[in-house]
């Protein structure tokens, strides 16, 4: 019994960022439960059951669905069958970093590269929560101010859920404002099959979902890092961190198989670990087959689609704005020289970039449909907005890299000036 609530509190951890981007992007949020469970269970399987992380949806992919869904001829399958592309990309860095070495793979995502690409994803996302909170600024505020104060007054467990109790307030404020219809709620059955749908494909929806994966693999290393360092263990040796993200990668394809959003190590499960220091991995794969039967509640699933627009925009102004953060404390605490060109240029290329591929065109003067930083790569696919950033950050962080850096090589021979050592710049320039 001890185990069963340390899981279930767990489950209250993940549940309201899991079935928050389905309620977002269009996906059931059923089926996006059961993937979060049965994605959790194979990612231990395959990591040897010794890591103890639990995997639900992913914020940094919305952007990404909702994009695909909005193209005429596309939708939320071929999202889904997108994010089969997002795990053969895992499968082969897992791949990479078994025969290269961790240390090589994180060198080419630097926090100069993926700081400002977290910055892209939560502010390109602000426009989808100001036009939810829209339909009822009272209530969103409502649940706004409940997910602040629950975070920062709130002590010990509880600190961790404040999605969670935002969204509770915010629905019993939507009641009393007469926002919610129970019919659903009520016409439902108890026990409901989740909603999956097969995947579609399309190389559009591809180029614009996949790239995004050099984001999450990055967000995967750190919270694996995050977690070993709570539990005291350095997963990236046992079981090695070509395992977690085989895990992690066939995780998401299992979900966009099944029409589930990708899923994504869970920061706030970390956090109930510290909080319990209990880590042991069995109560994870609890909380994963919790997950799993929930899923097949049928009125549960109701109610959580009876949950208005209002509360979800309170909600997601403040997620996006945290993911925005995020991306600014990884650039802060990794302290570059933003005055130096060499980290700036690929700071702004990042920002304008990704931003400029969500801004109304008729503000430039364009065509609102025309996106003027789009890289066609086929007649039915193109990069343009995130993705396009994310891609040209790498490029051009690596690129930059083989600049030798002018600037440096004169201060180090400076420095020798006046010694003993001969024509110090000289030998800088042969090294």
């Amino acid at each position: 019994m001890r185990n069963f609530v340390l899981a279930l509190q767990h489950v209250l951890a993940m549940f309201g960022a899991t079935v928050l981007v389905p309620l977002i992007t269009g996906l059931n949020p059923g089926v996006a439960l059961f993937t979060a469970g049965a994605g959790t269970l194979m990612f231990h399987f395959i990591s040897g059951g010794q890591v103890p992380v639990f995997l639900g949806s992913s914020f940094a992919f919305i952007a990404g669905i909702l994009t695909v869904k909005a193209i005429p001829g596309l939708g939320l399958e071929h999202a889904s069958g997108a994010f089969l592309g997002v795990g053969v990309v895992y499968i082969v860095m897992a791949a990479l970093v078994y025969f290269v070495g961790p240390d090589r793979v994180k060198k080419v995502f630097p926090p100069i590269v993926t700081g400002p690409i977290i910055i892209v994803i939560g502010l390109i996302l602000a426009p989808v929560a100001i036009d939810m909170a829209a339909s009822n600024w009272t209530v969103a505020l409502i649940t706004m101010a409940a997910v602040i104060l629950t975070g920062i007054v709130s002590k010990g467990f509880f600190r961790f859920i404040p999605i969670l109790t935002g969204v509770i307030i915010g629905y019993v404020a939507a009641l009393i404002f007469g926002l919610v219809d129970l019919t659903p709620v009520i016409e439902t059955g108890w026990l409901r099959m989740p909603a999956f749908t097969a995947p579609k494909f399309s190389l559009q929806a591809f180029s614009i979902i996949v790239p995004i994966a050099l984001v999450t693999m990055i967000e995967h290393i750190g919270d694996i890092t995050t977690n070993g360092a709570v539990v005291g263990k350095n997963f990236f040796e046992k079981p090695g961190l070509h395992r977690t993200l085989l895990g992690d990668g066939l995780a998401t394809a299992l979900a966009g198989f099944l029409g589930g959003p990708a899923n994504t190590t869970y920061g706030e499960n970390t956090g109930v670990l510290a909080v319990t220091k209990n880590y042991n991995p069995s109560i994870l794969r609890t909380a994963a087959a919790i997950a799993i039967v929930l899923s097949f509640i049928g009125k549960f699933g109701a109610l959580i689609q009876t949950i208005p627009a209002a509360v979800m925009g309170g909600v997601s102004f403040i997620l996006f704005g945290m993911i925005a953060s995020i991306g600014i404390k990884t650039l802060v605490d990794s302290a570059p020289d933003l005055a130096n060109l060499r980290n700036s240029s690929v700071v702004f290329i990042i920002l304008i970039t990704g931003i400029l591929g969500i801004m109304d065109q008729s503000v430039l003067g364009l065509d609102k449909v025309q996106n003027p930083l789009t890289i066609s790569l086929t007649s039915q696919a193109s990069l343009s907005g995130l993705s396009l950033a994310a891609l040209l950050g790498v490029i051009l962080n690596w690129v930059i890299g083989l600049i030798p850096d002018r600037v440096e090589e004169e201060a180090v021979a400076q420095s020798y000036s006046g010694s003993k050592v001969p024509s110090a710049a000289k030998k800088i320039k042969e090294d």
